[in-house]
Parts: C-alpha cells; sequence; structure tokens
C-alpha cells in the first residue's frame, strides 16, 4: 500500500462488515495489487486527499484487499480493471463500483451513494448474475466445439495488425495455443506481434497487454501468471517450427523468471509496472527497477514450473529444468499438505485455481524429470475433486466468508484448467476416473459453446482431448533419455508422454484412441511410427 493514502483501510474479513451494519454505513471496497500502477496514482491523488479521507471516514467503512493474496474476492467484486472502487452494502451486496478515479470524481461518488444508500438501505445493492444462479449451461460434450472456435480464431482475427479483437490487445495465449495445432499462421503472427509490442528487450519477460488496437501504450505490469502462459506459447511455437524467432524469447522470459522474479526458493508473484519501463538502457542502470512482490503463489508457480518443465523438454535447456524443479519442491515442501494446497504460506486452503495450475505441474514434472511426481499429483487431484466437485462442477473456494464469497463462482477458465491436467493424470496412471470428471466438469459448460469467443479458446482444446484423445507416447526407458527427449520433440504440444512405461526397456510406442503402434527403438523410428498414426 502507498504511504501517501490517508484513509485508514480495514483488512478483508467479517469485523468491518458487522461494524459497517452496527454503524449503518455502506462499505468503501478498493481492490489493489502491489503491481498496479494506477493504484497508486488513486492512493496518491484521490485518496491523499485530507476532505476526502475525511469524507470516507465519516461515511464509509473503508476496506481494502490485495487481489493477488485474495482471488475470490477479485472474481466477485472487480469492475473490469484495477484498481476497482466499490461501494457495498453491510451485507456485502455490491451499490456502484468503478475502475481507477480521480480526486473530484471520487469525491462526487462519494456523495452520490451516500444519499443512494440513505435513501434505499440494503435495498440499493445487487448481485452480480453470476453468483444469482451459478449453475453452468450444461450440454453434450462433442467435436462442434473444436470447428466453432476454429472459426472464432479466424473470424475475429485482426488481419492488419495481428492477434484478436479491434480495441485493446492481449495475449491471449490460450488462443494461440489453440491456433498452433490448427491454425497456425494466425498463431505464429499473434507472437510475433506480441514480441515485436510487449516483450522488454533490456529486462526480459512480457508486459500484461496493450491498450490501442496496433499494440501501442502498452500496460508494463509483468506478471508471473501471465509471463509463464507466454513463455509456454513460444516454446509451442518452437516445438512446431523450429524457428529461433519462438526459441529465444521463451530463453529471455526464462532468465526474468530466474533472475528478476527468482525469490531463492521459487518465482515472486509479480513486478510493478511505470515509466522505469520507458527509459533508456543506460537510464536504467541508474534508476531504481519497480518493486517485486515476493510472495510465492501456488497457482502462479504452477504455471512457470509447467512451462519451464516444457521448454527444458524440447530444448534440453538445463536452467529451465533446473529452476523448475527446484520451485516445486520447495512448493510441495511449504505448500502442499496431504495434497492441500495453500494460495501462499498463510494464506487460504482449499482454492481451484492452486489445486488446479499445481496439478498441471505435477503431471508435467511427472511426464519431464520422474514419474514418482504422480503420486504427488493423485494426492491434489483427489483432494480437489473431493473439496471442490459438486453436482458435477467445480467451485472456485469453499462457499464460505463475508460478503458474496458465501455464494458459489463456478470458473469456467479453472475448470478447464483443472481438467486438462486431470486428463494428463488418467493417461499417466491409466485411471479412468479421472477423465470421466473431467469429462463431466467440461459437459456442464458444454450448453454455452456456440456463445464461447476466443479468449476461453482452452475450453475447446480441452474439450478436443476428451472427445478424441490425444496422442500418447509410451516409453520404456528412463526421463532424459534419448527416445525420451525424441518423443517430447514430437510437434503435438497436446501430447502426453509417458517414461518408464511397460514394454521392451529401450523402445517407445504410440498410442492413440486405444490402438498402440509396434515399439520404436530410435528416434528416427518413433517418429516414423508417429507419422504413421498422424
Amino acid at each position: 500500500m502507498n504511504d501517501e493514502t490517508l484513509v485508514e483501510w480495514r483488512e478483508w474479513g467479517p469485523a468491518p462488515f458487522e461494524e459497517a451494519r452496527a454503524a449503518d454505513r455502506p462499505v468503501l471496497l478498493t481492490l489493489t495489487a502491489p503491481w498496479c500502477h494506477w493504484c497508486d496514482r488513486m492512493d496518491e491523488e484521490a485518496y491523499a486527499n485530507p476532505s476526502v479521507a475525511a469524507n470516507v471516514h465519516d461515511d464509509f467503512l473503508p476496506v481494502r484487499v490485495d487481489i493477488d493474496r485474495h482471488p475470490r474476492v477479485r472474481e466477485r467484486y472487480q469492475m473490469g480493471g484495477f484498481p476497482s472502487t466499490v461501494f457495498l452494502t453491510p451485507g456485502g451486496d455490491i451499490i456502484t463500483g468503478a475502475t481507477y478515479m480521480s480526486t473530484e470524481s471520487l469525491r462526487q461518488v462519494l456523495d452520490r451513494v451516500r444519499e443512494t444508500w440513505d435513501e434505499r438501505g440494503e435495498a440499493a445493492g445487487r448481485v452480480p448474475r453470476a453468483l444469482q444462479d451459478p449453475d453452468p449451461p450444461r450440454g453434450e460434450l462433442d467435436g462442434e466445439v473444436e470447428g466453432h472456435m476454429l472459426e472464432q480464431v479466424r473470424d475475429a482475427f485482426d488481419e492488419e495488425y495481428g492477434g484478436w479483437g479491434v480495441d485493446a490487445k492481449f495475449p491471449l495465449p490460450s488462443a494461440v495455443g489453440f491456433a498452433l495445432k490448427r491454425d497456425r499462421d494466425r498463431a505464429t503472427r499473434t507472437l510475433d506481434a506480441v514480441y515485436t509490442h510487449l516483450y522488454d528487450t533490456y529486462g526480459g519477460g512480457f508486459y500484461r497487454y496493450a491498450t490501442e488496437r496496433d499494440w501501442g501504450d502498452p500496460h508494463r505490469e509483468k506478471l508471473l501468471d501471465e509471463n509463464a502462459a507466454v513463455l509456454r506459447a513460444f516454446a509451442n511455437a518452437y516445438l512446431y517450427t523450429g524457428e529461433e524467432a519462438y526459441r529465444d524469447p521463451a530463453l529471455g522470459t526464462r532468465d526474468y523468471l530466474t533472475t528478476t522474479l527468482w525469490t531463492g526458493d521459487a518465482f515472486a508473484g509479480s513486478q510493478a509496472g511505470g515509466d522505469y519501463y520507458t527509459l533508456e538502457p543506460a537510464e536504467r542502470e541508474s534508476a531504481d527497477p519497480p518493486r517485486v512482490d515476493g510472495t510465492v503463489f501456488a497457482d502462479r508457480n504452477g504455471l512457470a514450473i509447467d512451462a519451464l518443465l516444457r521448454l527444458h523438454a524440447y530444448t534440453d535447456d538445463e536452467a529451465a529444468g533446473r529452476y523448475a524443479e527446484r520451485a516445486l519442491d520447495h512448493v510441495r515442501e511449504t505448500l502442499v499438505d496431504g495434497g492441500e494446497v495453500a494460495h501462499y504460506d498463510g494464506g487460504a486452503t482449499g482454492l481451484l485455481s492452486d489445486g488446479a495450475r499445481l496439478l498441471g505441474a505435477l503431471a508435467t514434472a511427472a511426464q519431464v524429470l520422474d514419474p514418482s511426481y504422480v503420486d504427488d499429483a493423485r494426492a491434489v487431484a483427489d483432494r480437489t475433486i473431493e473439496r471442490r466437485l459438486e453436482d458435477g462442477t467445480f467451485a472456485d473456494g469453499p462457499a464460505d466468508g463475508p460478503g458474496l464469497l458465501s455464494r458459489p463462482l463456478r470458473p469456467l477458465e479453472t475448470t478447464v484448467e483443472l481438467a486438462d491436467a486431470l486428463v494428463d493424470l488418467s493417461l499417466l496412471t491409466g485411471r479412468a476416473e479421472y477423465r470421466t470428471v473431467a469429462r463431466e466438469a467440461l459437459s456442464a459448460f458444454a450448453g454455452a459453446r456456440h456463445r464461447m469467443g476466443v479468449e476461453v479458446a482452452a475450453y475447446a482444446t480441452a474439450a478436443s482431448r476428451i472427445v478424441r484423445p490425444p496422442l500418447v507416447i509410451e516409453v520404456a526407458d528412463d526421463p532424459g533419455s534419448d527416445l525420451h527427449r525424441a518423443a517430447w520433440r514430437v510437434a503435438d504440444h497436446e501430447k502426453v508422454v509417458v517414461p518408464n512405461a511397460d514394454g521392451e526397456a529401450g523402445t517407445a510406442r504410440v498410442l492413440v484412441d486405444g490402438e498402440r503402434s509396434a515399439p520404436a527403438e530410435t528416434p528416427e523410428e518413433l517418429g516414423r511410427r508417429v507419422g504413421e498414426f498422424s
């Protein structure tokens, strides 16, 4: 929190809501993040204004939330960007809200909300539609979703500037991942634009997004999860093309993660944005870099570990593998207990995003480093299913807490991440029940498949791996052997590699939809076997 704010913020919890009810006041909730430049601006301007602060203290109960530490609060209350300034009833319902506001704008809104509260009280609040009826639109899981998404990839593509959409441009790594296998030209053209406009060529890593259609005016925050997802997209592009233009940004991002964001044990959550990134290299040398939030988050580390392990598998890059393994072991030792995952050291446990993303990392580690990681993967999967699965859908966390936390939220994106990891785990263990759970969870959203856009392309990827089982390469050899390395270099980033599989030692077999190939003894022969099944 910026020291210049004059508002005496309460921490999120039941107490401020109880105090607001007793005092008959609405709650002023601000959602901020340690990487958020505009959050700092609002602290330095509006919340540092003495009359605004006095107004807040007289008429509201001010509560401040770090969205990285409280993702369930973020998902229920964010207003489309950060900071989010949200006015609530003492019961936690939303009266109104906005993102960044100037001093004068905030002053006017404070007056209007107070008048509304005096006139209507609790009746002024509303519950967002997604929380009124949390049951997703169920349907049959079939091949139509893949075809629909392919149309979306084509129709929404910006042929002039690359990427998808005609307003702000986001990297959309899940759309890139879907397209790499099905529309490679648009995928690589998007990555070319992302690298040109969002990559920090001096410090490494990618900025969050650009506010203009032509990728201009970027927001320069660097988040671990977003960098991990983009790193994975570039690594996958290198797998398909073999071009250094995609390998080098992945390696540069690896350097950023393993230096600037390396805590000594695992990966830090984020680095703030700001004007520092507009300085020339010589000027940067003498300037203080933006702050790094050193919190080790389970979900963000899961994404980074997965991405680095894939980069290692595709390129033999030892640093990527070594740092990924160190981070994974640290997260297992400090944040996992009997399959229960803590969001961060001392944070909430049982969040769906932590279970899903760490499960993905463990499943990838079992394929790249050591099959024994399957044991921890099963423990995380079983615990996540036990705690979060209800009527075939997954909730983002326990249905308790102040405000709207008592209402369940069924997040599509996180469900997709979990389902994808469960498919991997099913193929690694031979346990069909994991795939069954994944199918049921994805089917819960299938009724909306024709309304889905490219921003949820990962749903189509995961659904296709259920409808048409992915390529599996069973390697009867140790991780790191020539055959194992060759299996990872097969140009299909949706495949599963099973090391130390049953079979004649020193051979590999291709498995597609229940049909196995003859054994291959050399990388060249394995390539021919894959070609026979494609």
